[in-house]
């Protein structure tokens, strides 16, 4: 397995990860390039995310175990989205954090995307551990001092977006895992869920979690800085007319 420093982008349709900071990385999956997120701590090791299928879940688990030489404890699922969960079934005794969605829902925006409908309704159907939302703020601890911090923003982006906070040891840069709520690869979607009027401040909300140095991970595409995330809440603030 490889594991490619920050700063390189354009490995990002085979089983490549992206080193982000110590104990943090993610990939950009294949297809629709969205993000999955890794970080361990010294006992425990947390997965953001968990692809569009079983496979690509059992995938993604397998590169966190070789990137870290521990077994995934914990699942954030930043949003309700079937690229974002349809991988949870293959992470079997994990705690999973965030809301896994509806499943008559999942499988129509799954074939709708261009998923065979077996392959769309076998995933939906595969038991996966419960996930349970986060109502606020939940903190995680990893394991030698290593402390993630869960933020419920509600609906934006989908019904229910998570974003998942890694503070930097001292005084280095935060991570931010956004979700959808940030999207590089393209323009933000706002599907029949999303709940346009409150996007522009679940971003101002990042923004003031992660602050002006962080890095920030979008649900698709290259990691972004603070001035990026407020150029798209301003976008989206007049795309939406919302202050």
């Amino acid at each position: 397995m490889e594991l490619h420093e920050g700063g390189n982008h354009e490995q990002h349709s085979g089983a490549h990860w992206e080193r982000l900071a110590p104990g943090v990385a993610r990939r950009r999956l294949p297809g629709w390039d969205a993000t999955a997120g890794v970080v361990a701590g010294t006992t425990d090791v947390l997965v953001v995310d968990t692809g569009g299928s079983p496979q690509e879940g059992a995938d993604i688990r397998r590169g966190a175990t070789e990137l870290f030489g521990l077994p995934v404890t914990h699942v954030a699922l930043t949003h309700p989205h079937f690229d974002h969960v349809l991988g949870t079934s293959a992470f079997p005794g994990a705690a999973v954090h965030g809301t896994a969605g509806n499943g008559d829902e999942l499988l129509r925006d799954a074939v709708a995307y261009g998923v065979p409908a077996g392959a769309a309704r076998d995933a939906v159907e595969r038991p996966a551990p419960p996930a349970r939302a986060v109502d606020g703020e939940l903190e995680l601890d990893l394991g030698g001092g290593r402390r993630v911090r869960l933020v419920g923003l509600g609906p934006a982006h989908s019904p229910d977006d998570l974003v998942v906070l890694v503070p930097g040891p001292g005084n280095a840069p935060a991570v931010v895992f956004c979700g959808d709520l940030v999207e590089e690869s393209g323009e933000p979607q706002a599907g029949p869920d999303a709940s346009p009027e409150r996007w522009p401040a679940a971003l101002d909300r990042l923004l003031e979690l992660g602050g002006e140095d962080a890095v920030y991970v979008p649900g698709h595409g290259a990691a972004v800085d603070a001035r990026f995330v407020r150029e798209q809440r301003n976008a989206l603030a007049r795309r939406f007319g919302v202050s």
